[in-house]
């Protein structure tokens, strides 16, 4: 099996606040690029696996130096495509301690928002591909967007590819009735669920299970819940991520899989001092697909995606660019910190 993947999705001019700064103090920012589904090529394109990124920029200089910026990591941008609009972008205020982060999105009619079915040729896209992975922030960018969404899942899927989605509510997008109108169609060509476990009741209208009375991490009703999601849409597997803490900078974090026949639970790691929440997600995503398209065994892959999605935490800005090795040493329980000589 090929081991190429298509994702499709906005890649983001990313702003943010030095020194945790609030949006009011600062007088610069720090600029790099990022965007749910780009994020996950980048962590699989540094991992071997060959990723391509779809999306739409404008054709300009902004434009440019976005697909640049991406092609540094190793992704192919050759078959995205420039065209009328701006470069889409998000502010971000980086949280500590009881302070949470915040997020302000600028991306009205940018080059990705504008989008239509029929402008991408995905029989074409998908030749001697395995895999395509997109996620709801895609699908609540526009109505346009949410139709080529829609379009290159089905082409996907009658191409024999498997098809991810990564839930990803953004309530700064879209509200939950709107999400759930736009999402539930959509999964009828997905085969691997991904998300949150509070994403699916928002949009999916699939309401979480009684807790069962823990405090922090729920495995019981995550699991639960995971196989709700199988049973209505008929999924293939379904993967769900779990965050406990009440700081910003302090979080606990694990995963539920059902793997098609069992639901399996993750271990739970410790995150202290963070630097970057911002795509421990689609770190997660990354570390699921690439142990799939690994062919390894169900608990090895929950263990290796954690771990990535863990690790990413300790990284500045959207990608995941921690080796193979490194997210491997945390999954079997390193991560001490000692300087490596």
């Amino acid at each position: 099996m090929p081991r190429q993947i298509v994702t499709f999705g906005e890649v983001l001019l990313r702003l943010t606040t030095p020194k945790h700064e609030r949006f009011v103090q600062a007088r610069q920012f720090d600029v790099i690029y990022g965007g749910a589904e780009c994020n996950v090529a980048v962590a699989l394109a540094q991992w071997g696996i060959g990723a391509h990124h779809v999306t739409a920029v404008p054709d300009n200089d902004m434009g440019q130096a976005c697909l640049a910026y991406i092609r540094q990591f190793g992704v192919d941008t050759s078959l995205s495509q420039k065209r009328p609009g701006r470069q889409g972008l998000y502010y971000l205020e980086t949280g500590a301690s009881v302070r949470a982060s915040k997020v302000v999105y600028d991306r009205a009619r940018s080059s990705f928002s504008e989008l239509q079915p029929g402008i991408f040729n995905w029989r074409e896209i998908f030749q001697g591909k395995s895999w395509f992975h997109f996620t709801g922030i895609s699908a609540a960018v526009s109505d346009g967007a949410a139709a080529v969404c829609q379009e290159a899942a089905a082409a996907a899927q009658a191409q024999g590819l498997t098809v991810t989605c990564d839930l990803n509510y953004r309530s700064a997008l879209w509200q939950p009735e709107r999400a759930r109108e736009v999402m539930r169609p959509l999964m009828k060509n997905v085969d691997f669920l991904l998300g949150g476990r509070d994403d699916a009741d928002k949009m999916l209208g699939v309401t979480l299970p009684p807790t069962s009375g823990v405090s922090g991490l729920d495995y019981k009703s995550t699991g639960e819940l995971a196989l709700k999601l199988r049973d209505e849409f008929n999924f293939s597997k379904v993967a769900l991520t779990m965050r406990a803490g009440d700081s910003a900078d302090e979080n606990e974090v694990s995963a539920v899989c059902f793997d098609g026949v069992k639901v399996i639970n993750g271990r739970r790691i410790q995150l202290k001092g963070m630097v970057d929440r911002v795509g421990g997600g689609d770190a997660f995503a990354a570390g699921m697909i690439f142990g799939n398209l690994q062919g390894w065994d169900s608990e090895k892959t929950l263990e290796f995606a954690v771990a990535s999605g863990a690790i990413k935490h300790t990284v500045h800005g959207d990608f995941q660019i921690a080796s193979v090795a490194e997210v491997e040493a945390l999954a079997a329980g390193g991560g001490g910190g000692r300087v490596q000589r």
